[in-house]
């Protein structure tokens, strides 16, 4: 059975008693129903994967606390670094979305409300948002393996969503009218700007092509906004030889 792995967001070293985060040290006791010795997999965030064993809490209370018996870097990371500039839709769109494509290889998720969004987040709630979505991050993390804890943005607006990926090597935005499909692309890292359930605006796409972004389609289907971000992803990765 594989040791179920757990994110812990600070310096680790070998040697250390430490005690678990409370919402895993609650999945450990009484999800997983782990006891004492048993194996699990620490992860700081930053690339770095231990090896420990659950001991019971020191001043006999119900936390949980690890010792760390071994620990390295280990990469897990797709060769390609892609971000996705993903317009906002419903939350259980982009729960699933988030959710995926941090396990598919996605460095970075930054997030925009688009002219055609049905959904809107006032302050409070894009704060409750940006949180839940780094612990699904955080949490996708735990089941495939990666080491290292993808970014998970909300910008003002798309305009800023789209100015903040422009360092990438190369940019696409998905358009269902574009004459061509995404390419293999020079540099190691792509951005790639995907549309709302109505799509985007004729002056959306206006202004990502002004900031660098070529369009491309995803054949000749229509996917839902939720579908586009993955089957890009996929697409992308395997044109630069991930899955080779």
């Amino acid at each position: 059975m594989t040791a179920p792995r757990f994110l812990v967001p600070e310096v680790l070293a070998v040697g250390q008693t430490i005690p678990l985060p409370p919402a895993c040290s609650h999945h450990a006791r009484r999800v997983l129903r782990l006891r004492a010795q048993d194996r699990l997999v620490l992860f700081d965030g930053r690339g770095n994967e231990f090896e420990a064993f659950l001991v019971p809490d020191p001043l006999g209370g119900a936390r949980c606390f690890a010792t760390i018996t071994r620990g390295a870097a280990v990469d897990r990371e797709a060769r390609l670094r892609i971000t996705i500039v993903q317009a906002l839709s419903a939350q259980e769109k982009m729960d699933w979305l988030v959710e995926k494509a941090v396990e598919l290889g996605a460095r970075r998720i930054i997030l925009a409300a688009a002219a055609r969004s049905v959904v809107r987040l006032s302050a409070a709630r894009r704060e409750r948002r940006a949180d839940r979505w780094q612990d699904i991050a955080a949490a996708a993390c735990s089941q495939c393996g990666r080491n290292e804890l993808p970014r998970i943005e909300i910008a003002d607006d798309l305009g800023a969503a789209l100015r903040a990926a422009q360092d990438s090597s190369a940019r696409w935005v998905l358009d269902p009218s574009a004459r061509s499909g995404l390419g293999r692309a020079s540099g190691d890292s792509i951005t790639c700007a995907v549309g709302p359930e109505g799509g985007f605006t004729a002056e959306e796409l206006a202004l990502a092509h002004a900031l660098g972004y070529a369009g491309a389609n995803l054949g000749r289907r229509t996917l839902r906004t939720e579908t586009a971000a993955l089957a890009a992803i996929c697409a992308l990765l395997a044109l630069h030889g991930e899955f080779s």
